[in-house]
């Protein structure tokens, strides 16, 4: 009984609701139009003059294709066949057309063919009206009245079918057992009986009506109905849906009103309640300004209470949201822009709030919240952009603001070129000169310690210049060389003063003091480069499928030095010292330690050491030239990339103390069919190792790096780091067809306003691109693997991690599709959030099935609903989560 109550609840406010969508979509429909009626209190007898003239010379047009018959007095036309009529801005097609001039009354009606099928229905249309169908139909072209039978027009993707109307000459429409619906078939599959009515310009006024489904009525109907039919957005209150929640209690839910408040912005209030103490309170509002901008902002408030009354965990917990999405036109201002995109809020929104969150799994397993908001702007060879931005970890609950990063960029300029110069380039005028400016204010810390006492000085700021110079240079034709120069000066506002403890066996530990105050550094640094590219190719003998193979070589080598300016007289570095001023010992320098007193601010100064290194590298592109299969002559090849990009790379500083070697890094790609590559990277330690007893723990060994290679002692360098991943799929046009539909989403966002409804589908489907149903590809499987290994310099303490994501989709029949998306946690050993969808396409309706099997964040949903989303508030909806039933 609660369950058939709850129907009946639903199904009355889906009423309401579709009625009062109705009543907008039918404020297009006109069957008939006349002049307007000329105000007699100010009648002007010359215009009248002249439309009685206009009349007089307007005449009644027609044709007819198999033939055209009169009455004996030729007062009546009879047309057959492919017949039309012409009169004003009145035209009317139809296989039988009978005028009658006398009365000044045109009849149209179609006819029966040979299998009984009724054909060559009336068509007829009106000025700048759409084309109507109809049964057949009466109009009078002196009154401008008519009647129109079983009609079926089209108003603004609403469609109105069956039933009389009546063109009256004060310009209303009165219609009678006329179905309403947005299903574009004459016989609907729905539609909304509207047993008689009167349509005026400005309002709607109805007797009895009710929704109708298949030819069913359903019980549940309103006496009458009057509502205002205005072509604009209009302003009214929005009603709850009624239900419950096993642990919330009896609730309405998304009750409110809604404000119409102009062409280009409207806003929506909404609040749930729920019978155990728990509420929302939630502002949504879209905003455009065509060719200009536009974007959403949703503003969303929840108290929740769970358990039993008078317990702990009884007590409301408060959480909020805010979401924010803007987009610019690329042609509202040139050389500038403006975007945001904000999800804010408390950590425990999600989580808190899963019953007024939709049961969203996506959204209730977030971990990170991001929001950004930048402004660009281009003058001249200068380039400014800034930056606010916000970065929150939902299970640490650190938060990370930026606020705000300031960029100023130069472009690169020739100072030493002439804008009138002729010919190539000298060699000086090739110099290139290049700037750049970045400023910062950031923090990143809990939540309850950023919004608590003293917050604010947990700010970190400063500013970073950095000049470069550079000149190319082509040596023996076939190397090119380049002379470069940095400098790079810091502004800081923080500095940092370290203090050593020593600890009774146990390591010794740091003392951070902050210190305000302006402080400034400088390095610079200088660098050549020498680079040049490698070609071999060898040619196989004709017959194979393998014509040829092609390794290319990109050598490079470069050295740089950089002064030391961790100096104690540059005052960027000082001695690290216990609390008795007594300097600690860095055994691996052999030299006492120093630490930068901009260390761990947010410039962290220059570099300790000096440095006198050369940087050498290799890359390498492998590629095979095939016969193409595709190609029917035989003679047409194509190249297959083996290895993309695989990049050595090394150095040497010649002024370390020790360890002048540094790691090889390595990185690349591997395409082994055209569907699937592989992206790996890594590193090797060229040093070797011994066992020493360990110092911190006294128990047992551990290894230590010496400064001596491996391979004096006949072995290869050690891994520290690997790492690769691929995907696959095996249908790859899907994922092409799911990102043009995205972008095609994306481009609309910003050329039209968005429903709130129709924004929350839009960021559904970007958080998950699979949500988007392409009913014309028949299955698709794609998966995704990830493998990292990473272990310190000595090669203890490695640590494996593998990720697997899958997903896929096939047609049981062509409309049905049903969906997967789930994932193996290789470390748990557990799968990742699964999900199953389900979706049946009904015409006019859709079904739609979501289902989170297993798992902290189990559910299910069902919603069926209409297409169309002028009708968006007629769905039926059922939904359920692991700690809440309905």
């Amino acid at each position: 009984m609660k369950l058939l109550r709850n129907i009946i609840l639903l199904k009355s406010f889906l009423l309401l609701s579709a009625i009062g969508n109705y009543a907008v979509a039918f404020s297009g429909f006109s069957a008939f139009q006349v002049p307007q009626k000329q105000d007699t209190l100010k009648r002007d007898t010359t215009k009248n003059k002249a439309k009685k003239d206009a009349e007089l010379d307007s005449k009644v047009e027609y044709k007819a294709q198999d033939s055209t018959k009169y009455s004996k007095d030729r007062s009546i036309i009879y047309l057959y066949g492919k017949a039309r009529v012409i009169y004003q801005s009145f035209e009317l097609d139809a296989d039988y057309i009978r005028y009658d001039s006398k009365t000044n009354v045109i009849f149209a009606s179609g006819r029966k063919d040979a299998k009984g099928h009724y054909i060559g229905k009336p068509i007829f249309k009106m000025e700048k009206d759409g084309s109507s169908v109809a049964d057949s139909l009466f109009y009078n072209t002196k009154t401008g009245k008519g009647t129109v039978f079983n009609a079926f027009t089209e108003q603004q993707g609403s469609f109105f079918s069956g039933g009389q109307s009546k063109k009256q000459p004060d310009n209303e429409v009165h219609v009678k057992n006329m179905i309403y619906s947005t299903c574009n078939l004459p016989h609907p599959h729905f539609g909304f009986f509207i047993t008689k009515g009167i349509v005026t310009e400005r309002q709607v006024i109805t007797g009895p009506v009710y929704l109708e489904i298949e030819d069913i009525p359903l019980p549940l109907a309103l006496p009458f109905a009057f509502f205002p039919k205005p072509n604009k957005k209009s302003s009214g209150v929005i009603l709850p849906s009624p239900g419950e929640d096993a642990n919330q209690g009896f609730f309405l839910r998304d009750g409110g009103y809604y404000l119409g408040i102009s062409d280009n912005w409207d806003a929506k209030l909404l609040g749930t309640i729920y019978t155990k103490g728990s509420y929302s309170l939630s502002g949504a509002s879209n905003y455009l300004k065509r060719y200009k901008y536009g974007g959403n902002i949703l503003l969303t408030y929840t108290s929740t209470k769970s358990g039993v009354e008078g317990t702990l965990e009884n007590r409301p917990r408060k959480d909020f949201n805010i979401t924010w999405n803007h987009s610019q036109n690329p042609n509202a201002h040139p050389g500038s822009t403006f975007s945001a995109s904000v999800n804010a809020g408390t950590s425990s929104f999600y989580q808190n709030s899963v019953a007024t969150t939709n049961y969203n799994p996506n959204a209730i397993s977030t971990n990170v919240l991001r929001s950004s908001i930048s402004y660009s702007k281009t003058m001249g060879i200068f380039n400014l952009s800034t930056n606010v931005g916000a970065s929150q970890e939902t299970q640490s609950k650190t938060v990370s603001l930026t606020l705000p990063q300031i960029n100023l960029s130069m472009t690169s300029i020739n100072p030493f070129d002439s804008k009138n110069r002729v010919g190539e380039q000298k060699w000086y005028q090739k110099f290139n000169l290049g700037y750049n400016m970045d400023a910062t204010n950031s923090v990143s810390t809990r939540e309850d310690l950023l919004f608590g006492k003293g917050g604010l000085k947990r700010f970190q700021n400063g500013f970073n210049h950095n000049l470069t110079g550079s000149l190319p240079f082509n040596v023996a034709k076939y190397f090119n060389f380049t002379v470069s120069a940095n400098y790079n000066e810091q502004w800081h506002f923080q500095t940092l003063r370290q203090t050593a403890l020593r600890i009774l066996n146990r390591p010794d530990s740091i003392v951070y003091d902050t210190i305000s105050g302006f402080k400034r550094s400088g390095e610079y640094n200088l660098n050549l480069g020498l680079t040049t590219k490698i070609y071999n190719t060898l040619q196989f003998k004709k017959g194979g499928k393998i014509q040829a193979i092609r390794h290319v070589m990109t050598p490079n080598i470069g050295f740089s030095y950089k002064p030391d300016f961790s100096t104690f007289s540059k005052g960027y570095y000082k001695p690290l010292l216990y609390q008795d001023g007594t300097p600690v010992w860095d055994p691996s320098f052999n030299a006492p330690k120093k630490y930068s007193i901009f260390q761990n601010t947010r410039y962290t100064g220059p570099g300790q050491g000096q440095t006198a290194a050369i940087n050498f590298g290799l890359t390498n592109d492998v590629e095979l030239k095939v016969l193409s299969s595709k190609d029917t002559t035989g003679t047409g090849t194509k190249k297959i990339p083996i290895i993309q990009g695989l990049n050595i790379n090394s150095g040497y500083n010649f002024l370390l103390p020790a360890y002048k070697l540094a790691d090889f890094s390595f990185s690349g790609r591997s395409q082994f069919t055209e569907k699937i590559g592989i992206n790996f990277s890594g590193s090797l330690t060229p040093y070797d190792t011994k066992t020493v007893p360990d110092s911190i723990t006294h128990i047992g060994n551990t290894k230590v790096l010496i400064d001596r290679y491996v391979w004096q002692n006949g072995k290869l360098p050690r891994l520290t780091a690997f790492g690769f991943s691929f995907d696959y799929s095996f249908n790859p046009a899907s994922f092409k067809k799911r990102q043009d539909n995205l972008d095609k989403m994306q481009n609309g966002v910003a050329k039209q306003g968005l429903s709130p409804e129709q924004a929350a589908e839009l960021a559904a489907i970007s958080r998950d691109p699979n949500a988007f149903v392409d009913f014309n590809i028949p299955w698709n499987f794609a998966f995704a693997y990830s493998f990292q290994y990473s272990a310190d310099r000595t090669g203890l303490n490695g640590r494996t991690y593998n990720t697997l994501t899958f997903n896929g989709d096939f047609n049981a029949t062509p409309k049905w599709k049903v969906q997967f998306n789930s994932g193996y946690n290789f470390e748990t050993k557990n799968l990742a959030l699964t999900t199953f969808s389900i979706y049946r396409d009904l015409h006019c309706w859709d079904m739609s099935f979501q289902w989170v099997p297993f798992g902290t964040y189990r559910m299910y949903s069902m919603t069926l609903r209409v297409k169309a989303s002028i009708l968006q508030d007629l769905k039926l909806s059922k939904q359920a989560s692991s700690n809440s039933r309905f």
